[in-house]
């Protein structure tokens, strides 16, 4: 254990860090926080929506989720290009970088055209449908931005007004992004946008099977009791599980069982309990222990892990870099994910099928109206009771060991 702590310390945690202060990596998570708002709206829909089946003639709210949720994947595409161009401190270009990164995507998805004229566009490819394909293009709108924004066609002590030099500096780019998307969905008929999901068909496979879903919250989980926040795998899991949730409210609509259990949903409302690691179970019993330390940790950390937020338990215990506590956070990574998925896949449990990002809202709660399935409560009971059981002998030795030392203290003074 002493070695693997070491290795974790001195080797990956800095390389992981690096990672995550990658303006890139950052500029897509970012992107994701700064749209966040407009999930919340889609969630804040969902639970209205629950006043439709028991309130006669409650008007349908569901416009305001199409028009905030529903444009999610072109708010992405905007900020990812702006965003970076904002981190790599190139501020000429970031508000035109947004712009084109707009109208690359709408490209991307392909809109067709009548004979009047008039654009055809997927309205489902503008939401979470849409995501991999506007992360992709504001990457590499991003990519060609950033290249130009090293040149200008003014010298720096040009009497031209900044808008002019901004605006005359992004013509090129502009042109040639747009070009570029221009010559392979019209001339060459190329679509971009089944592309770039054919290429990303494997790792969305992989993290939708048991094995793949298992292995994101277990890394997760291990990432974190090396203090490693686990928003470090936020590119990679919150794109897919907007686009599965958008799939799985398709697949509904048209008669079909929904299947993608990878959702940010389900995350909230049965893998989280309490927290990445699962730690409710762990915040409740140290409230209750013989060690006045652990027992202040339990009641500062007990409401927030109520409401989904652990940081004050994993870092004031602590579990990070705590082999007692690590050891069962590992256990709860596997466990908790495996009977999570296992209930979807067997259909005992409903799957998400609409968006909700009230991920604060209590435990229970939360779990109540992601899905309204009485069988989801049950699950979250079973899973509560399984990380009591993982984590309580490992707390009790712990707490033991904290209170020898609380005593050896209290004599020594």
């Amino acid at each position: 254990m002493k070695k693997i702590i070491d290795w974790m310390t001195n080797v990956f945690a800095p390389k992981a860090n690096k990672i995550t202060k990658n303006p890139w990596i950052g500029a897509i998570q970012e992107a994701m926080t700064t749209v966040m708002p407009m999930i919340l709206v889609g969630s804040l829909v969902t639970i209205f929506a629950i006043f439709e089946e028991y309130i006669p003639n409650f008007p349908d709210i569901s416009p305001i989720s199409s028009f905030s949720f529903g444009l999610a994947s072109v708010f992405v595409a905007f900020f990812i290009p702006y965003l970076l161009l904002e981190k790599k401190k190139k501020h000429k270009l970031k508000k035109q970088a947004g712009m084109i990164g707009i109208a690359f995507f709408l490209m991307l998805v392909f809109p067709t055209f009548n004979e009047e004229g008039d654009i055809i566009i997927e309205f489902a490819k503008l939401g979470s449908g849409g995501m991999f394909a506007a992360i992709v293009g504001g990457l590499f709108v991003a990519f060609v931005m950033d290249k130009f924004s090293k040149f200008s066609l003014f010298k720096e002590d040009t009497m031209m007004p900044p808008f002019l030099v901004e605006g005359f500096d992004s013509i090129a780019p502009t042109f040639l992004i747009l070009a570029i998307g221009w010559i392979a969905i019209f001339i060459f008929n190329i679509n971009l946008y089944d592309g770039i999901y054919w290429i990303l068909s494997p790792l969305v496979n992989v993290s939708q099977s048991f094995w793949g879903f298992v292995l994101i919250m277990f890394i997760q989980a291990f990432l974190y009791s090396f203090g490693i926040s686990s928003w470090v795998l936020e590119p990679l899991y919150v794109p897919i599980g907007l686009q599965a949730v958008g799939q799985n409210a398709a697949d509904l609509a048209r008669g079909v069982d929904p299947s993608l259990i990878l959702t940010n949903e389900t995350l909230q409302g049965w893998v989280w309990i309490g927290g990445a690691g699962s730690t409710l179970m762990l915040s409740i019993f140290m409230l209750f222990t013989k060690s006045k330390r652990l027992r202040a940790i339990g009641k500062s950390s007990i409401v927030p892990s109520l409401c989904n937020i652990n940081e004050p338990l994993v870092y004031g215990a602590p579990v990070v870099f705590n082999p007692m506590l690590m050891v069962p956070m590992w256990i709860s990574g596997i466990v908790v994910p495996a009977i999570t998925y296992l209930s979807f896949q067997l259909g005992w449990v409903s799957i998400p099928t609409k968006p909700f990002a009230l991920w604060y809202l209590p435990v229970g709660i939360q779990t109540w109206l992601i899905n309204g399935d009485l069988n989801g409560l049950i699950l979250l009971g079973v899973s509560l009771v399984l990380t009591g059981f993982i984590y309580y002998p490992f707390l009790k030795v712990y707490d033991n060991q904290i209170y020898k030392e609380e005593l050896l203290k209290a004599e020594e003074a």
